[in-house]
Order: structure tokens, then sequence, then C-alpha cells
């Protein structure tokens, strides 16, 4: 049932370069999930976020600092190693310092044709947020038009936002069967279907989010029993990590980063001015750290998440040196236990250490249980 989800996450990088070849079209590393994917969708280019691979590197350093986050460190890595080498394009919305030196280092060492950096609002809770965000989007769009020598329509910002907004409203309705006592996909399962969406044609990845919704209904996985879980925090895609979870005895029903909800959880809502419509959407969206200030609206979103999904505890993802994640990290873990909420706090790295992660994990997993005794 998930096979073309796992393939598409284990073989990125052929399908992207199988895509140009069927389309003659091309193809937009994207370093962030801010990046406006309806535009791009809109002059059909595929776009791809840009993701490491779990290994160990020897080349970022001479760029970056090695005490940046493994996660940009790693990013960075790949496009000098030449495993992105099918980009036409990169992309980045302002984002955190670390991933902002990531894609000057790739635009200086690793060649592509496009290169853009949309400057975005640090604070969204203003209500000067979005229509500055919608003037730095109709720069980008003059410039990405006058690259690609072709004026996006009205029709085609229209297409853009509707298949968009139909993959996020599609994985929506994957997430609902995770709701129940009688859960329907793992978390593993439901990892290789948010993350291969970051790279996937939108009309290719809906058509197999489809297949899934009809035989879900009717698939039994018996896992009752298991610890209901959430995962919080930065990016992640790592499947070893979250295997290993769900095979010591919890399922993870929801989560709260940027390979996962926060990056399909609301849609572009319909406007006559189309790039207002977009600013909207992300300047909306579930907020990252680095954006959320000065109150923490995340907060609010985790907690509906956590009540909505009877999550039982909660494993709190930080990617080593991320100070975005850093800083919410201590009122994060008191409102969790303000809520009742059981936290466990993880730091990853590039590679994770994995025997050590599954005793923390197993130790966790008995308080939740000697809890739920009381």
């Amino acid at each position: 049932m998930f096979s073309q989800f796992k393939e598409w996450y284990e073989k990125r990088h052929e399908y992207a370069k199988s895509w140009k070849e069927r389309t003659g079209g091309k193809a937009m590393g994207c370093f962030c999930s801010y990046a406006p994917e309806e535009i791009l969708v809109a002059a059909n280019w595929l776009p791809v976020r840009l993701l490491g691979s779990h290994e160990p590197q020897d080349v970022a350093e001479k760029h970056i600092f090695g005490m940046f986050c493994p996660f940009c460190r790693d990013v960075l890595a790949q496009g000098l190693y030449g495993r992105y080498a099918y980009l036409d394009g990169i992309l980045l919305t302002q984002s955190c310092i670390h991933l902002r030196q990531t894609y000057m280092s790739w635009k200086d060492h690793v060649p592509v044709d496009f290169t853009y950096y949309i400057y975005m609002p640090m604070k969204v809770q203003t209500p000067h947020a979005i229509p500055y965000h919608r003037s730095e989007l109709v720069k980008f769009r003059a410039a990405f038009e006058e690259f690609n020598r072709v004026k996006l329509t009205d029709d085609d910002l229209d297409r853009g936002i509707r298949l968009v907004n139909e993959n996020r409203d599609l994985m929506h309705q994957v997430y609902e069967y995770r709701k129940s006592s009688d859960v329907k996909l793992t978390g593993t399962e439901a990892m290789w279907m948010s993350v291969s969406s970051t790279w996937v044609d939108k009309e290719e990845h809906s058509a197999e989010i489809r297949k899934v919704l009809r035989q879900l209904p009717d698939r039994q996985l018996n896992r009752e029993d298991t610890a209901r879980l959430m995962f919080i925090g930065s990016e992640n895609d790592d499947i070893p990590f979250i295997e290993m979870v769900e095979r010591v005895g919890a399922t993870v029903v929801q989560d709260d980063h940027c390979t996962g909800t926060r990056y399909f959880w609301n849609l572009c809502e319909p406007d006559e001015d189309r790039m207002k419509a977009i600013a909207e959407r992300y300047i909306k969206r579930p907020a990252c750290p680095a954006k959320d200030w000065e109150e923490r609206t995340r907060f609010a979103h985790i907690l509906h998440l956590a009540r909505d999904w009877d999550v039982q505890g909660a494993v709190i993802i930080q990617q080593k040196f991320c100070d975005p994640h850093e800083t919410d990290m201590v009122p994060l873990r008191k409102f969790l236990d303000d809520n009742d909420i059981p936290n466990l706090m993880l730091e990853f790295d590039a590679t994770n250490p994995l025997g050590p992660f599954r005793i923390r994990v197993e130790a966790f997993l008995e308080m939740i249980g000697s809890e739920d005794l009381f």
C-alpha cells in the first residue's frame, strides 16, 4: 500500500531526474518549507526540498562553521557532493542564520542557473507581515518569470494553488486515520508520505494518496496496546529512528515539524489578489520557532494536535545547535508538563545513536505505562 511512497523516499534523486526527462520541466531546490510552492507549480517547475543523507561527511566544515546545526551541514554536503546536480535553481525564504549560510555557500560553490533569496518577516504576528511578504513574493515572481521567460497568468496561479491545496487536503485526510485507537498507519508510513510530498510532483503524489485512502478504512494494524506518541521539533526525516521507536512499544500518531504537519497543515485561501493569498498562507501557517514571537502561538497548536490525536507522550526532537528550537525548549517542556503531557527530549545529529536512544525511549515508555496505572 505504501511501497510507492517508500520508493520515492529512498530514491528521491532518481525520481527528480526521471521527472525532468519525462516532462521536460525544471526543478527548484527549496531549502525551507516556507518556499512558495504555488508559484513554482504554476510555472510547471518541480519543488524539491533539500534534505541531508544522514551519513558522515567531511566537506561542509570548509564552508560553514562546525557548530552550525548538523542538518544545514548535511544539506550543504549533498550539494558539494553533486547529488543535487540536476537542479535548475535554488530558493530560500528567509529562515535561520545557519540555513541562510548554507544557501550562500551553495550559491558560491555549487553550479546552478537560478538563485533567489526571498526576504520574509521574522515576526509574522505583526499586521504588516502579510503586505510585506506579498511585496517580496511579487519581486520573486518577476525575477522568476524573467529567468523562465514566461509570464504567469491568474489561471496559472489558480492551477498552482489548486494542486498544492489538493495535496495538503489529502494529507489531512490521511492523518485523520491516525486519530482512532485502531490506528490505520504507522508513523513510519506517514513519514514516507509527508516527506516524499516535498519533492514529488503534486498531481502524481495526490493520485497515490487517493489510492491509499481507498484502502485505509479496512486496514487492521492491531496496535491498540502501544503508546501513542507525538514528535515535536526540528526537521525530521530519520526513518531508522522512527522505526526503532515503533518497534519498542509505541505508535507515532502525530507530529509538529517542518517535514510533517507544519509543511501541509493550512491551505491557501482564495483571493482575487493571488499573491496576497499565497503570502497570507505562509504567514498564517503553523509557525517555525524562528518566526513564532512575541507570543508562542505554536504551543496552543501543539496542544490541539496532542488532544485531538489522544497523544500519551511527546518526543521532542532538536537538531544539535539549532538556536530557534533551543530557545523554545525550556518553555515548551514546561508547557507540556503543565498540560500533563509527558515528554522526552533528544538531541539529533546527522547520524543518531540508535542504541542509547532506544534505552531512553524504552525508559520513557515505561514511565508512561506506570503513570497510566494510577
